[in-house]
């Protein structure tokens, strides 16, 4: 079963997604707002943000007769930690390329 940083990346690899994800930063928006901005249908859009809250990359609420969107904190905060696990590894194959640049400078 993937953790849900892996969930939260599989929800983003999609460009559509990405885009819709990429959307709300600016603030809440419906489908059909998120459906004319991207020139998607609000069906697929609708979609598309099932996949996203499920990730918990977004997150609902309702207002008058139309539901809004906006960015659930919850699933950059999963995303982040999946990704710090590689952080101590990146940072020990960046020093080690750093010492063996040194040790082999280019050719004049």
């Amino acid at each position: 079963m993937p953790t849900n940083g892996v969930r939260v990346l599989r929800a983003l690899a999609d460009d559509t997604r990405r885009a819709v994800f990429e959307s709300l930063p600016q603030g809440p928006k419906s489908v059909g707002d998120l459906a004319a901005g991207l020139g998607v249908t609000s069906s697929a859009i609708s979609q598309h943000l099932k996949i996203l809250r499920e990730a918990r990359l977004v997150m609902v609420r309702p207002h008058g007769n139309r539901r809004l969107y906006s960015l659930d904190p919850r699933g950059l905060a999963d995303a982040r930690d999946y990704l710090e696990q590689f952080w101590p590894s990146a940072l020990a194959a960046y020093s080690a390329a750093l010492s063996t640049a040194r040790e082999d400078p280019p050719p004049p």
